[in-house]
This record gives C-alpha cells, sequence and structure tokens, in this order.
C-alpha cells in the first residue's frame, strides 16, 4: 500500500490524514488545536502540524511517500532576511484592513480593473490589505520584510527544512490580491503599491501536480494549495456541482473552465488546484453563529438542533442578521449581529434557534444567487463542515437553496483534497485519482422563499442593500 498524508491547517486546528493513495480510504488521522484570535504565531501551526502528524502516522510502519499541505486562505506571513516571523500573522478574518481595502480600491483603478486584474475585488480578509496596513501602521516591521508567504507555503517550507526555496499553488496565489488568475503570474506592481514601494521576495508558483521537494525525512512534497481549493479537490467536483461549506467561514463555490470577474465584489475569482478556476463566496459567520446561540440559550449543539425542530419555518416572523465577527459577504465589517421581528409572540428558544439556523444559510444562499448571476451552473449543491450534520441545517438547506443538496460522508474534505493532491504527485498520471464518495440527497422543499424573502427584508432595512 502507497501511504500519503493529507494536512488541514485551518483557522481552528490541524487535522492530518494518512490515506491509502490508491483508494483514498483513510488509514489514521492526527489533529491538534491551534490558539484562539484572528492575529496567530506561525510557529503555533507548525507545532500543531508536527502534532497531527506524529498522531496520524504513530501506529504505521509503511513510509509516507508524499506529503500536500493545505492551509487557510489570505494569511499574512511575513519573513525577514534570515527566514524569521516579523510578527504574529494576520488571518483571513482579521477585518483590521478594512480602511485599507476601501483605499486600494477607491484610489486606484476601481472595482472593475481589481476584478479584471486580479480575479476579486480587495476585500479586508485579503492579503493585500493587510500588507497596506502593516505598510501604514507597523513601518519598522513592514521595512523587515524580506518574504511574504501564506499559511501553506510557510508549512510546506518548514516541511522542506527551511530551504532556500519558497513554493506555492495558483490556488492559493489567487486569494492574495497580487496575483494574476488569468495569466498565472504575481503581479509585483501591484503589491508596490500597497505595500508603500516595498517588494518582498513572493513563492514560485507551482504547476497543479508539480512537485515541491522533499520533507526532511525524505518524503515527495506536493504543492500544497488553499482550503477551499483543497476541499473542491476532495469531493471530485464535476460541472453543475456547487460547494456549500459551513464551518468557520461560509464559503460557496465551483470549479469552472473559465477565470471569473464580478466588479460588485461579491464573487471572488480564485483558481483552484487542477488548473480550472474556482468562483467562490465567502461569509465570515456560519457555524460559529449556531455555538454562540447555542451558548446565548443554556445548552449544546444537540440541543440547538432540537430547539430549532420544533420551530416553524420563519422562526415566527423573527430574523437573525448573522453578523457577529462583521461580515465579509456582503462586504460589512462593522457590522453586527442583529434580531429584527422580535415579538412576544414569538420570543421563545425555539423561534430563536431556528432564527440562527435560517440567518446562517441565508447568507449562504446569496452567495449561491451571486454565483448563477456569474453563469455558474447550478444543478446540485454538495453540503459541507461540521454544521452540515445539523438535523436543523438539513431541514432547512434545501428549500433556500432551491436545487437537490447531496451530503456527503462525513470527512475531513480539506486534509482529503490535500491528501489527493499528494497521491496525485507521487503517481505521476495525467490527473488526480478517482476517490468519489456516496452521497444522501435532499430534495427541495418549498418553504424557503418567505424566509429568503424576510431576511432580505431585514438586511436592506438596515444596511440599504
Amino acid at each position: 500500500m502507497t501511504l500519503v498524508l493529507g494536512i488541514d491547517s485551518s483557522t481552528q486546528s490541524t487535522k492530518a490524514l494518512l490515506t491509502d493513495a490508491e483508494t483514498g480510504t483513510v488509514v489514521a488521522e492526527g489533529r491538534a488545536a491551534h490558539p484562539d484570535g484572528t492575529e496567530v504565531d506561525p510557529h503555533a501551526w507548525w507545532q500543531a502540524c508536527q502534532e497531527a502528524i506524529s498522531q496520524a502516522t504513530a501506529g504505521s510502519t509503511e513510509r509516507v511517500a508524499a506529503v500536500a499541505v493545505a492551509g487557510q486562505q489570505h494569511g499574512m506571513v511575513t519573513l525577514d532576511a534570515a527566514g524569521e516571523v516579523v510578527r504574529p500573522a494576520l488571518l483571513w478574518n482579521d477585518t483590521r484592513s478594512a480602511g485599507q481595502a476601501r483605499r486600494l480600491v477607491e484610489d486606484g483603478a476601481g472595482p472593475a480593473w481589481w476584478a479584471e486584474q486580479t480575479g476579486s475585488v480587495p476585500v479586508a480578509s485579503f492579503t493585500v490589505t493587510k500588507l497596506a496596513w502593516l505598510a501604514e501602521n507597523e513601518p519598522a516591521n513592514a521595512d523587515r520584510v524580506a518574504a511574504v508567504a501564506l499559511p501553506h507555503d510557510w508549512l510546506t517550507w518548514r516541511l522542506a527544512g527551511r530551504g532556500d526555496r519558497l513554493v506555492t499553488d495558483r490556488g492559493d496565489a489567487s486569494g492574495t490580491g497580487y496575483f494574476s488568475p488569468r495569466t498565472g503570474a504575481w503581479l509585483p506592481e501591484v503589491l508596490d503599491t500597497a505595500f508603500g514601494g516595498r517588494r518582498p521576495r513572493l513563492p514560485d508558483v507551482l504547476g497543479p501536480n508539480e512537485p515541491a521537494g522533499t520533507t526532511t525525512e525524505g518524503a515527495v512534497l506536493a504543492p500544497g494549495t488553499g482550503d477551499n481549493m483543497a476541499a473542491a479537490l476532495g469531493l471530485d467536483l464535476r460541472p453543475g456541482d456547487v460547494v456549500v461549506s459551513l464551518g468557520t467561514s461560509g464559503t460557496v463555490f465551483a470549479s469552472v473552465p473559465t477565470p471569473a470577474a464580478d466588479p460588485s465584489g461579491l464573487v471572488a475569482g480564485f483558481c483552484d488546484a487542477t488548473g480550472r478556476y474556482l468562483p467562490l463566496v465567502c461569509t465570515l459567520n456560519a457555524a460559529r453563529v449556531l455555538t454562540s446561540t447555542a451558548a446565548m440559550l443554556g445548552t449544546d449543539l444537540a440541543g440547538l438542533d432540537a430547539l430549532a425542530l420544533r420551530a416553524a419555518p420563519g422562526s415566527g416572523g423573527l430574523v437573525m442578521l448573522p453578523y457577529l465577527e462583521g461580515e465579509r459577504t456582503p462586504d460589512l465589517p462593522n457590522a453586527t449581529g442583529t434580531l429584527v421581528g422580535l415579538r412576544g409572540t414569538n420570543m421563545s428558544p425555539e423561534n430563536l434557534a431556528r432564527a440562527a439556523v435560517e440567518g446562517m444559510l441565508c447568507g449562504l444562499a446569496d452567495g449561491l444567487a451571486a454565483l448563477r448571476d456569474t453563469d455558474v451552473e447550478v444543478r446540485r449543491v454538495l453540503l459541507i463542515g461540521g454544521a452540515s450534520r445539523s438535523g436543523a441545517v438539513r431541514a432547512v438547506a434545501a428549500g433556500l437553496f432551491g436545487v437537490p443538496v447531496d451530503l456527503p460522508d462525513p470527512d475531513e474534505y480539506v486534509a482529503l483534497g490535500a491528501a489527493r493532491q499528494a497521491a496525485w504527485v507521487v503517481s505521476g498520471d495525467p490527473a488526480p485519482p478517482d476517490w468519489r464518495r456516496p452521497t444522501q440527497t435532499l430534495d427541495p422543499t418549498g418553504d424557503g422563499a418567505e424566509v429568503h424573502n424576510a431576511y432580505s427584508a431585514a438586511r436592506k432595512a438596515l444596511y440599504g442593500s
């Protein structure tokens, strides 16, 4: 058996899957937590990565043939000339650079130019805005920066033994704001402008199945990719498939043959991990909406599920705008969570629990509509992520999305996608191995439009759009 290792370094933890390269069967796994917060020392990821790998490989006598890392997108990792971290990394969900994002768009060539050149209109999540913030607020640190990497780039570099070469792939690179998905090349002049005239070294961009070197233990290193690109690879997306992922953030994405350029900024025009493109809509608020609501109600997620399932669709007129962490889609970095339509007749734990589920999913339904507006075909939704296991989420989702919802067998699809990339690289084959999983299908119900209309009306009343 040829074994490969897929690593998912997410916001909250590192997961490692030891996997059969031919079948995709998971042999063993490991997990280690990350610190909370939107600003994290990358060395915490490295420690968690080592721990998760140790757990996953502890019982195996087989040599690991290849390793790939999938990491949270957009995170800013700054290195000095000696390869040391300059300052803690700013993560995708750190919104302090919202002002810089607005100025980059307004003082530059405008949203249409950004969408055409970089695939996306910058928001506070993007690396380019974080570098602009660093240049303005910590110029001494900015002056020390000799190289900029993304979380997966940095971990790949550490696995290779801190060599002279930083590498990335076009998928993760396309989330920086200074890379062209159309040409597959960096845009150093964009970085130069954002970073106050500084031009640090950027990673070499590898092809989808191009080896990145070897680990210190002798395993082949795959190029790695961003977490959403890895999830798409793990799910083996086909035409008409759209993923809705309910993790810390919520994402809606598809794999398509042509690049997207949405000047509205709703759709980010990323690349995927196979040579295609990955139009994506992201919300900052997903699974944590449910955990926070459960805590407010003095229960756990199972209790929240039971309460929500006892309420009628529409939550008795109660609407939650779940912008607990600000929001990226719509672009409201300073927004807060809001309950709309609260009355004595609907003020119940059951309605609040269901409003949390409906509000979270309405944001993702808006993302699905935005993809359709860029001509993405939507035949079915693949619902993944921890919150997809909720019975209430499943009860609401198909009606809101308006298409069949397929539930793949529960799995760590980001880590699985990384493992599939590792298997692809070590095989030398022209295409990734076929690791398709069975799914359960939920047919759409008729109660979604009214729920979504109430959500849209509440959002427009408070925020104007």
